[in-house]
């Protein structure tokens, strides 16, 4: 009879082990559970989180893109507008300047026909002076020479009459070569002035000429600034969750199964010594 209830507590105390491991299993296997649970959920919210990010990152990575593109363009036109302006600037500084070059080279032209013009007129006037002269001279020689001879007429009378007048006629004849020569040489020089003075104006027309500045012309147009193609985006790949390992579990049923199986081998034990 001891030895049966030294079976019985032992198989009792198998039980009641086996009872227990299976309740520990239980607990476990729950605690593995809420674990696993816990894991998964940390692993989605950590990839919302970086999906988030990313997506905010991309999008503001294309917004400061965008921005910082339009703002090159704007101060590409604004510089652009800027060039154009100094540009038509500078030309019409150029155009007033060949205005005035050129209105002083109409003066200069003007100028320069009027002192021709008067230079003419001053070489004119002494060629005419000069032929007034000569045939004032040449009036006063013929008369004088009248003169001589109508008083060698009076005077003398035969031969020495004859003589009178032929020497009279020579002294003429003298005087009016002298004339004729002076008034060749008088045109010569008149012809002569008058090739200096247009000679002269040419060459003040040359040097104006060439003081006259070049006319400006415009430049071309500036190129317009031009938007260059827009850059590529790619969305950034969606995150997953990272794995998360499965749980390990125990089954509730062999703590127990082993408690009842130590019971049965007790009393087996107890029911071979017994007989």
């Amino acid at each position: 009879m001891p030895a049966l209830w030294a079976a019985g507590i032992s198989a009792a105390t198998s039980i009641v082990g086996g009872i227990f491991g299976s309740q520990q299993a239980s607990q476990q296997n729950e605690q593995s559970q809420q674990a696993h649970e816990e894991a998964k959920k940390l692993a989605n919210e950590q990839a919302r989180i970086t999906n988030e990010y990313n997506k905010k990152a991309f999008e503001a990575e294309k917004n400061d893109y965008f921005a910082a593109r339009q703002f090159q363009y704007d101060m590409a036109v604004r510089q652009w507008q800027y060039d154009t302006e100094i540009q038509d600037f500078r030309y019409l500084q150029e155009a007033k300047k060949y205005k005035g070059s050129a209105d002083n080279y109409q003066q200069q032209l003007v100028f320069n026909s009027v002192g021709a013009q008067m230079a003419y007129e001053s070489q004119q006037a002494q060629f005419n002076e000069l032929m007034a002269s000569t045939a004032f001279e040449g009036q006063g020689a013929l008369i004088e020479s009248l003169q001589n001879e109508g008083r060698a007429s009076l005077m003398q009378a035969g031969g020495s009459r004859t003589k009178a007048v032929q020497s009279t006629l020579a002294e003429q004849g003298r005087n009016a070569a002298i004339l004729a020569a002076s008034l060749a040489s008088g045109k010569r020089e008149f012809e002569r002035g008058m090739r200096e003075v247009a000679l002269q104006r040419y060459g003040s027309d040359l040097a104006a000429a060439a003081n006259l500045m070049i006319k400006p012309e415009r430049l071309p147009d500036l190129p317009t600034p031009v938007m260059g193609p827009a850059r590529t985006f790619v969305e950034p790949a969606k995150v997953l969750p990272g794995a998360v390992a499965p749980p390990s579990y125990v089954n509730p049923m062999m703590p127990l199964i082993g408690g009842i199986a130590s019971a049965a081998g007790a009393f087996a034990s107890v029911d071979k010594d017994f007989y």
